[in-house]
């Protein structure tokens, strides 16, 4: 069986949801630790040439993470994960906004709900994401920004970083 380090994406508009399905060659833990812990986030999160900077994170039930997307002149897009139920190795669900610098929700946008659920496989881990949006113009608006090729784009920064480990 070959690994498949392809990103799948698919969308049902109608109800809201974007789900993308990807498979890393890396223990089940290699790769928790990798959507987790705020220094290997930092380096695979952001598609190059943008790179990711944590200001603060509390990987628990009820904390965050509050991070910049950094541009390659310096322009800082911050966003906000609050975690909403952690399974340790399994999944964890959350919620994910645009924010400022002080982690103040952004108006303009709705927040999405991600459930990011982990499974151990013969040669590695499979990653399923589900996205939920409050509505379809939301989705949109998500997907017009880039959200694949970006998504896409961090999945391979991750592959290279755990050949690394």
């Amino acid at each position: 069986m070959t690994m498949e380090k392809k990103t799948k994406i698919s969308k049902d508009t109608a109800n809201k949801k974007m789900t993308v399905v990807r498979e890393f060659a890396g223990s089940l833990e290699q790769v928790w630790n990798a959507w987790t812990d705020s220094n290997l986030l930092d380096q695979w999160w952001a598609p190059e040439p943008w790179k990711a900077r944590t200001k603060t994170i509390n990987f628990t039930e009820g904390g965050y993470w509050l991070y910049a997307m950094v541009g390659p002149d310096g322009t800082e897009q911050w966003a906000r994960l609050d975690y909403i139920s952690i399974l340790l190795h399994d999944y964890f669900t959350a919620q994910d906004s645009f924010c400022d610098a002080e982690g103040n929700k952004n108006k303009e946008f709705s927040s999405m709900t991600w459930k990011n659920m982990f499974h151990a496989i013969e040669k590695g881990t499979k990653v399923e994401v589900e996205i939920t949006f409050e509505n379809e113009e939301d989705m949109k608006k998500i997907i017009e920004m880039g959200f694949e090729e970006g998504f896409t784009a961090a999945h391979g920064n991750l592959d290279r970083l755990l050949e690394k480990q």
